[in-house]
């Protein structure tokens, strides 16, 4: 995960977001994968968070054929000030915890997203 980011709101804008700041540039089928999503609900998607200057299609250099979707760093590079406070809090936070209870934590967020996704699966097949 991004540092000082948070897990998906649910939101597809914010988890398509969220997928290319983790994964680097997917593809639209890439995206639908990763994310249960219909191809036509992840063109919708792409297509809103390219109006907002977030991400942008580009052609494959070794396939032209393929486009490929990436976050947009320029629009991006001001956020982290946004976030600042935010960052800070979730630092204050965690010092609260013991490195086990941490890991106690991670472990049963991992364990959780892995049957989200196992149930996700089954729904989209």
């Amino acid at each position: 995960m991004i540092p000082g980011s948070r897990p998906s709101s649910g939101r597809p804008a914010t988890s398509g977001r969220d997928l290319l700041q983790r994964l680097g540039p997917l593809t639209a089928g890439e995206l639908a994968q990763h994310t249960g999503l219909a191809p036509a609900s992840i063109s919708g998607l792409i297509d809103r968070l390219e109006s907002r200057w977030l991400v942008r299609r580009v052609r494959d250099t070794k396939d032209r054929r393929r486009v490929i979707v990436e976050i947009n760093s320029e629009q991006l590079a001001g956020f982290a000030e946004l976030f600042a406070p935010f960052v800070a809090a979730l630092a204050h936070l965690y010092e609260r915890y013991t490195d086990d209870e941490l890991k106690l934590i991670l472990d049963y967020l991992k364990r959780s997203t892995a049957l989200q996704r196992e149930a996700t699966e089954a729904l989209t097949g």
